[in-house]
């Protein structure tokens, strides 16, 4: 009898050091209660995750597609922290106007229509810095449209370009969901 109480005492003095403290968290009546661990969380870290998973999920929508913009999702995600833009405003501009950068005037490097989609960039990069900073400088800032359906008119003659637009940013929400609820079931370091 004494082995057991000691096995019981030394397996709760074990869990006692080594498991997380975790509380419950107060919520509407009707739901279940949360666990959320006791843990102080690095801001910085935690942004930067943010950013690798949408990375992340931009890779993963523009290899479906098959896109010459692939290997292209840090500078999306850079751009976007830049200029503080939705980080899948561009990609989804990009999947309308030229289905993820195939379908281009050849060599513009001009994924996005800007100007007609005539106009040059060196590269994907340049294209993707420069049509950023035109939507946050011109669009956002001096017209204030901030929305999609607020920059369609001026950006393209469709009417249904916001929608599209609107089409392509659930996708890849749609995405981060998928890679969120995977990286909940199997926790690993991005």
């Amino acid at each position: 009898m004494r082995k057991i109480i000691f096995l019981i005492f030394i397996t709760g003095f074990i869990f006692f050091i080594f498991v997380k403290k975790v509380h419950a968290q107060n919520i509407a009546s009707g739901s279940s209660a949360q666990l959320s661990y006791s843990l102080k969380i690095d801001k910085n870290k935690e942004k930067n995750q943010i950013y690798k998973v949408k990375e992340i999920v931009i890779k993963n929508v523009l290899e479906r597609y098959n896109s010459p913009l692939l290997g292209e999702e840090k500078n999306f995600v850079n751009t976007c922290q830049r200029y503080d833009l939705d980080c899948y405003l561009l990609p989804s501009i990009a999947g309308l106007e030229s289905t993820f950068g195939k379908f281009i005037w050849p060599g513009s490097y001009n994924p996005f229509g800007w100007g007609g989609g005539y106009i040059m960039f060196k590269d994907w990069a340049d294209a993707i810095d420069t049509v950023g900073k035109g939507l946050r400088n011109n669009y956002l800032n001096k017209w204030k449209l901030y929305s999609v359906e607020a920059i369609g008119p001026v950006y393209s003659e469709s009417p249904t370009w916001a929608q599209r637009v609107n089409w392509f940013i659930k996708e890849f929400k749609k995405e981060e969901e998928k890679i969120l609820l995977l990286s909940e079931k199997f926790p690993v370091e991005l």
